[in-house]
């Protein structure tokens, strides 16, 4: 019989992180591992106001499955994935942690990597990108200065973006990805792309609010940049939608309910022709080390999160000047400290 079992941390922020909804200083996370007795898997979920998400409710919806979970040794992960959703529909942070933690479990018990039940080759990881949060301008140049970094997402949803871009621009030559996090219109989009071509910008995510289908429609036909659905792509039905109205997504895990779901949503992109990215909330080591497993079938990713922490309470993978570095443990690799 399987055990399981939930942490709550509460992690500090290096620094205030900004978007244009709000400002983070404190991540609040639930850390779910289940074990057989020799092996153990983790996964996570973070505390997110935007997604109606906190440590109470991740906490209790795990609790609400403890028995389905604990008496399924027997499963393949996606069986698992398939038992428990019917039983958390309003919670999928909650349940992709369960997922994460149950495909960890697996690979441990099978002592393979857990990237190896998806990949052939790691080589073809994405370089992952380095958030700069909304400041001062002179507060995101010195982070740009402090950590050089080959591409970098920039946030954005002022009433100075452009000006914001052009100065990020004169202390670095790396690549900008753009992300407005909802904040703009239609008529800003279309006055800012061309300009935030000029400045090598490679995407746009999420310039409109997430329901703003038939705008995001018409922007695509006319936007000079490819543009990135995030909040309009949360689960595996939403992607339909977005290979009318925008040129890829963004899949992150706590969405759409785990590793499983996000495999299925991979190939769906593809079959739509829509390029694929992969992000992250601000989350440990945890969290980050079982996104990554998927990177090798992706186009981009984000999966800098833990960077933002002022202290992690993992080990696992690592990011070297963008650069991917998996643990070459079985699962994904990591230990909480």
């Amino acid at each position: 019989m399987l055990k399981l079992n939930t942490l709550s941390y509460s992690l500090s922020l290096e620094y205030p992180f900004t978007i244009s909804r709000y400002t983070v200083t404190t991540q609040q996370i639930v850390i779910v591992s289940i074990s057989n007795g020799t092996h153990t898997g983790y996964g996570e979920a973070t505390a997110n106001p935007y997604y109606g998400s906190s440590v109470e409710k991740i906490t209790a919806s795990v609790e609400s499955v403890k028995a389905l979970v604990e008496n399924s040794e027997e499963l393949l992960p996606g069986q698992f994935w398939n038992k428990l959703e019917p039983h958390l529909k309003e919670d999928y942070f909650a349940l992709c942690a369960l997922d994460c933690a149950f495909w960890d479990l697996y690979a441990r018990i099978n002592d393979r990597p857990l990237r190896t039940f998806f990949c052939s080759s790691e080589e073809q990881s994405p370089l992952s990108n380095y958030t700069i949060g909304i400041d001062e301008v002179e507060v995101m140049q010195s982070k740009i200065i402090e950590n050089p970094w080959p591409i970098y997402k920039i946030k954005l949803g002022t009433e100075d973006d452009l000006a914001i871009v052009r100065a990020l621009r004169s202390v670095t030559d790396s690549v900008f990805r753009i992300d407005a996090n909802c904040a703009w219109s239609v008529d800003q989009t279309l006055e800012y792309a061309p300009e935030l071509k000029n400045l090598d910008v490679e995407f746009i995510e999420q310039p409109l609010p997430a329901d703003k289908w038939d705008d995001m429609r018409y922007l695509k036909d006319r936007c000079e940049l490819p543009l990135i659905a995030d909040e309009s792509c949360k689960r595996f039905d939403d992607i339909k939608l977005c290979a009318n109205s925008f040129d890829g997504i963004n899949i992150k895990l706590m969405k759409c309910g785990g590793l499983s779901p996000a495999l299925r949503m991979i190939d769906t992109a593809r079959n739509y022709g829509l390029k694929v990215m992969a992000g992250c909330m601000t989350e440990s080591t945890i969290g980050i080390s079982n996104l990554v497993q998927i990177a090798p079938l992706l186009d981009s990713i984000d999966a800098d999160g833990a960077l933002l922490l002022k202290k992690d309470i993992a080990s696992g993978v690592k990011l070297v000047d963008g650069r991917i570095k998996f643990s070459e443990k079985p699962g994904s690799g990591t230990s909480l400290f």
